[in-house]
C-alpha cells in the first residue's frame, strides 16, 4: 500500500477496535493484532515496479482519498488494471486519477454511480454553501452527516474557505464532531506533497489543514446548542453515533437543514430521509415528524458515467469487468458502454459477487541471451547453446560458466561408477564399440595399469579384473546414453561368451567392414528404389521413372534434374548411413 494510506490504515482500524459494542471473545481482531499487521505491510511509491517471483505490479494516483491507487499487474506479459475506488475530476485538495500510458488486456472498474452523472463542481459546492448561509441566517442549525475520512476533509476546506470570505459569517461557530477525523487530518497535514498543485500552492503560506474557522468537536457533552450552527459528525449514514444525536434533536425544526454530501447506503436513515418522508423513528424508539430540509450534495469521490466512459474510451481495453455496484445500476452501466463501444472487440463482464471470471490469452515468449553469449550478434542461421534460465515468466540463456553470476544458480558435477560382470576377452569390447562409435581410444589406467576403453571421451570402460569391468562417466544426457548402450552391450557379449573363444577369429578389417557397410547401403537403396547401378565414374545411378539421379558414396552428394528424386535419394543416404555407420557424437 502507499505510504499514506498505512497511515490512514492503523488510525481507522485502531478506531474501530475502541468503537466495538462486541463482546472480546467476538472482535475480530484487537490492536496487537494491529501493530503485527503494520510489521508485515510493504509500501509503494506511486510508479514504482515491484516485482514478486515474476509477477510485476505498480500504482497511479486513484484521485478518490489520500493515498488512493490504481494498480496494474503484468503477469507475463497480460496486463489488468484495478481501479478500485477512484475519481478523474480534481477537487480542492486531490489530483484527478491517472490515465495509464498503454491500454491494459483487462480493466476492472468500479461502477458505483453507474449512469447517473455528478453536477459540475463549482455548481455542486455553490449549492452547498448556499444552502448552509440561507438556513443560518433564519437562525438554523445545519447538520452535515459524512464519513470521517475523504469527503469530510473536502467540505472542511470549503467551508473554511467560505467563512474566510464572509467575515458576517465569523460568529457563527463551525464544527468537526469526529474524533477519527481529528487524528486523520494530521496525515493530511503530513502528506501535503501527495496532493494537487492548489493545495501545495497553499502549504507556501501555510498549512491548509490548520482551519482558522473551525473547531473539532469531541461529544454531544462538549455541545452548546444555543443559536445557529454549523456541525459536521460521524456516520455519513446517519445509523448511530453523534451525527444520529444531532439528527434526532434537530429533525422537527424546519428551521434547521440536513445536507448529505456522501453515497447514499440502501438501509440507512441518511438514504430513507431523502424521500422526504412525513415522520421518522428517534433512537429511543419514539417517532417525531420530520420536518427540516432535507438537501443531497453529492461530494462523493467516485467516478460517475462520464468519467468512466470517458477512461474507457482512452484506454480501450479489450476485456471490462464492472465491479462495486448495485446490481442494476451495473446492468445499465454494462448496455451504455456496449452501445459505447460498437467495434464488438470490447467484452464487458458484469460478475455477481464470489462469482469467478476466466480469461485465456496467448503470450509470446521471448528468451534473451546474456553474459557470454551476449557478447556477439550470432549469423544468420547459426545455433547457439546455453541453459535455459526461467526466473518467474522472464527466460534467459546463458552459457553453464554464467549461471552463477546472473542466477541464483550454480553448475555442479556427477561422476557415475558402474561395475559389470565379464570374464569374456576385452578386446573383443573395444571391437564392437568401434562398430557402433566413430571414437574409441584404448588407454591404461595411472593407478592400477588396468586396460582402458575411451568413448569418445564421455565414457571410460576399465578392466577391473578378469570377471568384472567398470564404466566411469560424467552424468550428462549424452554421456547416460552412451553408457547405456554400452551395458547392454557388454551384457550381449556375455550371453555370446560361447561363440566368441579367440579375439582374433572375431575382428575382421577396416576394408572388411567397409566393403560389408556398403553391401548393406546398396541394399537398402535397391529396395527403395529398384533400379541401382554402379556407373564408371564410381558413383551410384539410381533411375526412377525416367528420372535419373547419380550419388556420391563417400560425399552423399546427388546429382538429378528432377528436385524431388535428388531430395528423396540425398535423404534417404543420409539415414541409411546413420544407420550402418558408427555414430559420430558432437565430444568426438
Amino acid at each position: 500500500m502507499t505510504h499514506a494510506t498505512k497511515a490512514i490504515y492503523k488510525l481507522l482500524l485502531t478506531d474501530y477496535v475502541k468503537v466495538s459494542k462486541v463482546s472480546v471473545e467476538d472482535m475480530l481482531f484487537d490492536e496487537k493484532d494491529i501493530n503485527r499487521s503494520m510489521d508485515k505491510i510493504e509500501v509503494i511509491d506511486f510508479h514504482q515496479t515491484v516485482d514478486v517471483n515474476g509477477i510485476k505490479f505498480w500504482c497511479y494516483t486513484a484521485g478518490h482519498v489520500l493515498g488512493a491507487a490504481m494498480f496494474m499487474v503484468d503477469i507475463a506479459g497480460v496486463r489488468v488494471l484495478y481501479t478500485g475506488d477512484y475519481s478523474r475530476e480534481e477537487d480542492r485538495h486531490l489530483r484527478a486519477a491517472e490515465m495509464p500510458q498503454f491500454s491494459p488486456d483487462i480493466c476492472i472498474i468500479e461502477s458505483t454511480y453507474g449512469v447517473q452523472l455528478h453536477q459540475p463542481r463549482h455548481i455542486r459546492e455553490k449549492r452547498f454553501t448556499d444552502v448552509i448561509h440561507s438556513t443560518i441566517s433564519l437562525g438554523g442549525r445545519v447538520l452535515i452527516p459524512a464519513f470521517a475520512l475523504g469527503r469530510a476533509q473536502e467540505l472542511l476546506l470549503i467551508l473554511d474557505e467560505y467563512w474566510s470570505n464572509h467575515p458576517e459569517l465569523h460568529n457563527i461557530p463551525v464544527y468537526y464532531a469526529s474524533p477519527l477525523a481529528k487524528k486523520c487530518m494530521t496525515v493530511y497535514q503530513t502528506y501535503i506533497l501527495s496532493m494537487n498543485e492548489r493545495i501545495r500552492n497553499q502549504f507556501a503560506d501555510s498549512n491548509p489543514f490548520k482551519f482558522k474557522h473551525i473547531s473539532p468537536l469531541n461529544s454531544i457533552e462538549d455541545f452548546t446548542d444555543v443559536g445557529p450552527s454549523v456541525v459536521m459528525a460521524t456516520p455519513g449514514g446517519l445509523q448511530s453515533g453523534l451525527s444520529r444525536q444531532l439528527f434526532d434533536m434537530w429533525c422537527s425544526d424546519k428551521k434547521n437543514a440536513c445536507v448529505i454530501p456522501g453515497f447514499l447506503v440502501e438501509g440507512t436513515l441518511a438514504k430513507t430521509i431523502i424521500n422526504e418522508p412525513k415522520e421518522v423513528q428517534l433512537m429511543n424508539g419514539l417517532t417525531a415528524p420530520l420536518n427540516m430540509q432535507v438537501h443531497y450534495i453529492s461530494f462523493s469521490a467516485h467516478a460517475d458515467y462520464a468519467q468512466t466512459s470517458t477512461f474507457l474510451k482512452e484506454l480501450m481495453p479489450p476485456n471490462i469487468i464492472l465491479v462495486h455496484g448495485e446490481a442494476n445500476e451495473m446492468g445499465r452501466l454494462k448496455q451504455k458502454l456496449i452501445t459505447e463501444f460498437t467495434d464488438g472487440n470490447t467484452k464487458i463482464i458484469t460478475p455477481k459477487n464470489c462469482q469467478s471470471v476466466e480469461m485465456y490469452f496467448n503470450s509470446e515468449k521471448m528468451a534473451k541471451t546474456t553474459g557470454k553469449l551476449a557478447e556477439r550478434t550470432p549469423d544468420v542461421g547459426e545455433t547457439v547453446s546455453g541453459i535455459l534460465v526461467k526466473k518467474g515468466f522472464t527466460y534467459q540463456i546463458m552459457a553453464p560458466e554464467d549461471l552463477h553470476v546472473f542466477s541464483q544458480l550454480s553448475t555442479g558435477n556427477i561422476t557415475q561408477r558402474i561395475t559389470i560382470p565379464f570374464s569374456g576377452a576385452f578386446g573383443v569390447i573395444k571391437h564392437r564399440l568401434e562398430q557402433i562409435y566413430e571414437s574409441v581410444e584404448s588407454g591404461t589406467d595411472e593407478e592400477s595399469g588396468s586396460p582402458t576403453l575411451q568413448v569418445h571421451e564421455l565414457v571410460t570402460v576399465k578392466q577391473e579384473s578378469d570377471r568384472h569391468i567398470s564404466l566411469h562417466w560424467t552424468a550428462d544426457p549424452i554421456s547416460d546414453m552412451v553408457s547405456d548402450s554400452i551395458v547392454a552391450l557388454v551384457l550381449n557379449i556375455s550371453r555370446e561368451v560361447p561363440k566368441v573363444i579367440v579375439e582374433s577369429e572375431d575382428i575382421k578389417s577396416e576394408e572388411e567392414n567397409e566393403k560389408k557397410a556398403e553391401k548393406v547401403i546398396y541394399a537398402f537403396l535397391v529396395s527403395l528404389f529398384g533400379d541401382v547401378k554402379l556407373g564408371e565414374n564410381g558413383k551410384l545411378v539410381i533411375s526412377v521413372d525416367g528420372n535419373v539421379a547419380e550419388l556420391d558414396k563417400q560425399s552423399g552428394d546427388v546429382e538429378s534434374e528432377n528436385e524431388g528424386l535428388k531430395e528423396r535419394v540425398r535423404t534417404a543416404f543420409r539415414r541409411i548411413q546413420s544407420a550402418v555407420r558408427p555414430i559420430p557424437l558432437p565430444a568426438s
